[in-house]
C-alpha cells in the first residue's frame, strides 16, 4: 500500500512542494506512507482492490480530527524531518497548520485521508468504484465525510460522489492549492463494497 500510495503521489503538487527534493526524495515519499500507514492500519478503516490498482485510507469519526498538542508536534519533528528536509521544513509545517485551521471540529464525520490509484491505470474507473464502494461503509454510519483535494482534476470526481467544495487554501503564499470539501450524509442505499479492509 505504501508503495502505491507513493506512485500515485509522486506527481502531486503539494507532496512535490514539502517533501524532500533530490536523490532522497523518492525514499523519503515512500517512508512517509510507510510512517503514516503504521499510524492508521490499526483502525481497520483502510481498503484495497485485491489486485493493489487502488486504496482508500479512511480515518473513523472518532480520529478524524487531529490536533495534536504542541509537545507532541515537537516530538514529532525529527520523523518529520526524514521526509522534508531541513530546507522544507518550513513548508510542512505551513501545510500542518492549515490542515488543522480547515478541518471542521464538528460534527462527528469520516476523513478520507488519502486515495489513490496506480499511475499506470489511471482513467479506467478505479478510483471512482473505491470510493463509491468506501462510501457505503461512510452511509452505513448516516454521517458526513470530508476530504482535502491537492489536485483540481479530481474535483470532478468528489462532486460526482457528493463532496462539495468548501474552501480554497495555500499554506504560503506561492504554494499550490488545497481544496477541501465536505460531502453531508446520505441515506443507507447499497451495501459496503466488496474492497475488504487492509
Amino acid at each position: 500500500m505504501a508503495r502505491l500510495l507513493a506512485a500515485a503521489f509522486a506527481t502531486d503538487p503539494v507532496m512535490d512542494w514539502w517533501v524532500r527534493d533530490g536523490a532522497g526524495r523518492a525514499e523519503a515519499l515512500y517512508g512517509f506512507y510507510d510512517d503514516q500507514l503504521a499510524e492508521v492500519l490499526p483502525f481497520g478503516t483502510s481498503f484495497m482492490a485485491g489486485d493493489a490498482s487502488a486504496c482508500a485510507i479512511w480515518l473513523p469519526p472518532d480520529m478524524a480530527v487531529r490536533h495534536y498538542p504542541f509537545w507532541r508536534k515537537l516530538m514529532m519533528v525529527p520523523r518529520y524531518l526524514r521526509f522534508c528536509g531541513v530546507a522544507r521544513a518550513r513548508r510542512l509545517i505551513a501545510l500542518g497548520d492549515m490542515m488543522e485551521r480547515n478541518h471542521p471540529p464538528a460534527p462527528p464525520h469520516w476523513y478520507l485521508y488519502f486515495l489513490a490509484v496506480d499511475p499506470a491505470l489511471k482513467g479506467r474507473g478505479l478510483g471512482s468504484a473505491i470510493l463509491a464502494a468506501t462510501l457505503a461503509r461512510v452511509d452505513a454510519d448516516g454521517l458526513p465525510a470530508y476530504l482535502e483535494n491537492s489536485t483540481p482534476a479530481n474535483l470532478r470526481l468528489y462532486e460526482r460522489h457528493g463532496f462539495r467544495l468548501v474552501k480554497q487554501d495555500r499554506p504560503l503564499p506561492g504554494a499550490p492549492c488545497q481544496w477541501t470539501m465536505w460531502r453531508g450524509p446520505a441515506p443507507v442505499s447499497t451495501p459496503v463494497g466488496s474492497f475488504g479492509a487492509a
